[in-house]
């Protein structure tokens, strides 16, 4: 029977990480980690930024805002992967996989913005210190984040728009452990050159750009430091900026490979184990990475940490 006379597809069956049910079995205790930390990293940090006055500044705001879609992102994905870790007919609904595509791309889209967004604060904050508080107001702070979920979502419209417009007959097995758009396209049963040039021409955008902004951005930083006289000053700008920049690396580096690149017939191992850098190990990094390597969250924790021991103790006092 001709693939014009087949009806469309209304699930689609994915092939996993894994066949072997022992290693699945790992792989479900791994991403559950994963996971939890991911939400426990990221709700930490969104709570201490909203509770620490110190932290009410441009670069935590973008930093929460970062939290946010990481938490969004990994959500989205996590825990229908973990289900399907546990069960043999790992399958979604058509409308399923289109909404998980969506908020995906919005999603994804929005990071990578955002990254651009706090290279050019951390620039202003280096390289115009004494222009800082008059340049990155809180209107222009608000504008930038919101730009920034905008052109995740003009992104995630048109890549949908032209993903879902294209005929799924047949085939329905996604070599892959979630809905994603390269993947999703060797299925459809047109001609899908005019979607991946539609795909690789929002890339540009949502992925080049932003990348040359912050290359821009950290080579003008770069030699700004070289030329600081305050050895303390060098090493408090690199602590800052080298944070960002290796968010930066991991993200945007798999993310290229992944959506900058011709389509090819197959999906391949390294391909999904790439997607799995940027779509589940990156959202639990962010936090830990900027933690880890900024005195002033670490001074949040303690802060917080603090203020409950001092309230048991009084508590205990009290009821002594």
């Amino acid at each position: 029977m001709g693939e014009e006379n087949q009806t469309s597809v209304a699930e689609f069956i994915f092939l996993g990480l894994s066949q072997d049910w022992q290693t699945q079995i790992l792989l479900f205790i791994l991403f559950l980690l994963i996971y939890l930390l991911t939400v426990f990293g990221n709700l930490l940090i969104i709570f201490l930024i909203f509770l620490d006055s110190r932290l009410h500044t441009p670069m935590y705001f973008f930093l929460r805002n970062l939290s946010i879609a990481d938490l969004c992102l990994s959500t989205s994905i996590v825990p229908q992967v973990l289900v399907h870790f546990l069960v043999k007919k790992k399958n979604i609904s058509y409308f399923a996989c289109m909404t998980q595509i969506i908020f995906f791309l919005l999603i994804g889209g929005t990071e990578c913005a955002l990254l651009a967004v706090m290279s050019y604060d951390r620039y202003v904050a280096v390289c115009k210190p004494l222009h800082y508080s008059t340049i990155m107001t809180q209107q222009v702070c608000l504008k930038l984040a919101i730009g920034s979920w905008a052109s995740g979502a003009l992104v995630s419209l048109v890549d949908t728009a032209f993903t879902f417009h294209l005929p799924y007959r047949g085939r329905n097995i996604i070599n892959h452990y979630f809905c994603e758009l390269p993947a999703l396209l060797k299925l459809a049963s047109a001609d899908t050159y005019p979607t991946e040039m539609a795909v690789f021409s929002m890339g540009v955008v949502i992925l080049l750009a932003p990348v040359s902004l912050i290359l821009a951005s950290y080579w003008t930083i770069i030699f700004t430091v070289i030329q600081m006289r305050s050895g303390e000053g060098r090493l408090k700008a690199f602590s800052t900026c080298g944070s960002h920049l290796i968010v930066v690396v991991s993200f945007y580096g798999s993310g290229i490979f992944t959506y900058m690149r011709p389509n090819s017939t197959t999906i391949k191992e390294q391909d999904k184990m790439i997607s799995v850098f940027y779509a589940v190990v990156t959202p639990m990094l962010n936090p830990i990475i900027y933690s880890l390597r900024n005195k002033d969250i670490k001074g949040a924790v303690k802060k917080l940490v603090g203020r409950k021991s001092f309230s048991k103790c009084r508590q205990l006092r009290i009821s002594h």
